[in-house]
């Protein structure tokens, strides 16, 4: 028989790799601002210098020209001759000298930062060249802060991460400590029975009254409580799954119910009549179906109906548990799967919470309600996944 085991995608592992992404399309959007913003000002400049350009040709220049040298913009801007020496300057943070030292340290920084611009100007009839000088310019504040934003946008998601890993770790740890509890006490209820039973057993030993026909009564209260302990080990590890038929698992849980439910309550089995291979583990699949089923006889107050359906899709089989109670609150229909929530006077919140463990988790199937209302009762569907 062909045994393997289905390994779930968490959301732990997925969640980086979006964030991933996210940060590559922020920095690659930001990179092309830069760009554009840098391309815009390398322009102004080109502007000013070619009207700087047109001021020494021409003894009257035009209106155009004096208004661009006017509009000196934010940049700060260096005009340098041949000879590397500062001739103006604009745009400058602070009272400065032509000649100071600071001034020619700031130019240094300056050449690091864009490529000069040429502005010369020739004798039209010899040719000389008269006017040779470089126009250096720096970035403007905003594009210097924008090159630190990527930085500062990086360190809020880093910080917002983490702050979400913090209230995810806390919530995780409340949840634990739910199922913990909740574990503890669905475990005390599980065994409570088949032991109840054991022990009665053993006072009629003692007083010499065990009638014959109790041995394989004795035997079966027994075997719940191997199949109890089998079950609970498999939550506390990866389960194998087997290629099986489903409907026999089926058929056993709800005559296993059957006998120990009220003759108010009637089982009604849609299945098929061919087998249903599918990968599954028997112990659990039947625990989850035990689940459902007993939480719809709890709804139904004692009398009523339960339909169990079978469905099968191209790549899923699906199980329908129909009831015929009172259906669930809208209010609660996003907490049902909650550990530690229920909404009876009796009980542990544990049933749907490990159904939901053992169909998504370890079967990578999915469990939800299909259908509830308060004339209708409710439909719990299990879709399981026909082959791997």
């Amino acid at each position: 028989m062909f045994v393997y085991k289905i390994k779930s995608i968490s959301i732990k592992k997925i969640w980086p790799i979006g964030a991933f992404f996210i940060i590559i399309f922020i920095l690659w959007n930001t990179n092309i601002l830069f760009q554009e913003i840098k391309h815009q000002e390398r322009m102004k400049m080109e502007m000013w210098a070619m009207a700087q350009k047109e001021f020494v040709e021409n003894e009257s220049p035009t209106n155009l020209a004096f208004k661009v040298l006017q509009q000196t913009g934010v940049n700060p801007m260096y005009q340098v001759d041949n000879n590397g020496k500062i001739i103006d300057f604009k745009n400058h943070n602070g009272d400065v000298k032509y000649d100071s030292t600071e001034l020619y340290k700031e130019l240094e920084k300056i050449k690091k930062e864009n490529n000069p611009i040429t502005i010369q100007y020739r004798d039209p009839s010899t040719g000389k060249l008269l006017v040779d000088q470089k126009l250096y310019y720096g970035d403007s504040n905003l594009l210097k802060q924008l090159t630190y934003y990527p930085i500062a946008l990086l360190l809020i998601i880093i910080l917002f991460g983490l702050l979400i890993f913090f209230i995810f770790k806390t919530n995780k740890i409340s949840e634990q400590n739910k199922l913990w509890a909740s574990m503890a006490k669905e475990t005390a209820h599980q065994i409570g029975t088949p032991l109840s039973s054991i022990i009665g057993w053993i006072t009629l030993i003692k007083e010499g009254h065990l009638p014959k026909v109790s041995f394989e009564e004795m035997e079966n209260d027994v075997d719940r409580l191997k199949i109890i302990t089998d079950r609970f080990s498999k939550i506390g590890s990866d389960p194998i799954l087997e290629f099986d038929d489903l409907i026999p698992t089926i058929t056993k849980t709800t005559e296993y119910l059957k006998k120990r439910t009220s003759s108010l309550i009637h089982f009604e089995l849609r299945l098929s009549n061919k087998p249903i291979i599918i990968p599954h583990n028997k112990q659990l699949i039947s625990w989850t179906l035990e689940n459902l089923i007993k939480n719809g006889i709890d709804a139904m107050k004692g009398k009523g109906k339960i339909i169990i359906d079978l469905e099968e899709k191209e790549n899923l089989i699906s199980i329908l548990i129909n009831d015929s109670g009172q259906g669930i609150n809208y209010m609660d229909l996003k907490k049902i799967f909650n550990p530690g929530f229920t909404s009876k006077k009796r009980g542990w919140g544990m049933g749907l919470s490990l159904a939901k463990r053992i169909i998504e988790d370890y079967h990578g199937g999915k469990i939800y309600v299909k259908k509830t209302s308060e004339s209708e009762g409710t439909i719990f569907a299990i879709d399981l996944i026909r082959s791997s």
